[in-house]
């Protein structure tokens, strides 16, 4: 599943050409905040070949969002990821700061939620987000997700929601 679209996004698989527009996503500081921080243009490439990587493994991943006039908005996709020691699967999605307050996350969040349940079978996925991130819990519980626990990652504290086929 290369491509797909919701009412106002389109969406394609993740490669070399779009490299650009993560960097520049990625040195976003606002973007960033809830990423993990700022990514150097270098690690962004490195994340950019692991996740080209997971897509040959997995047989989903990442995708480009563009706006209905091509306009690079973001990155979104589902991916195995460890939590706690755990080989969870998880929607994940980053929108340029122009695209924020539109609904656009609850829109890729719910097109994630059917592809993974539906289309990949999968038994559940995912939601991990900052304690302080309120708008990415909204989607999440807007989506039908339910909160599952706090835990911390990479030294902040996080929580986790779940859906289950």
């Amino acid at each position: 599943m290369d491509h797909f679209s919701t009412s106002r996004l389109t969406a394609e698989r993740l490669n070399e050409d779009h490299l650009d527009d993560l960097v520049a996503l990625h040195l976003d500081a606002e973007v960033s905040r809830y990423l993990g921080g700022v990514r150097a243009p270098e690690v962004t490439r490195t994340y950019l070949g692991t996740n080209m990587a997971h897509w040959d493994q997995h047989g989903f991943g990442l995708w480009v969002l563009r706006s209905k006039d091509g306009t690079f908005a973001g990155r979104a996709g589902i991916r195995h990821i460890m939590v706690d020691d755990i080989d969870e699967i998880e929607i994940a999605y980053a929108f340029k700061r122009e695209f924020w307050g539109q609904g656009l996350a609850s829109e890729i969040a719910t097109a994630l939620t059917d592809i993974g349940l539906s289309r990949f079978e999968l038994p559940s996925l995912i939601g991990i987000v900052y304690v302080g991130n309120g708008a990415s819990r909204r989607v999440l519980e807007k989506s039908n997700y339910l909160l599952e626990q706090s835990t911390i990652r990479h030294g902040n504290d996080v929580v986790i929601y779940r859906i289950r086929r």
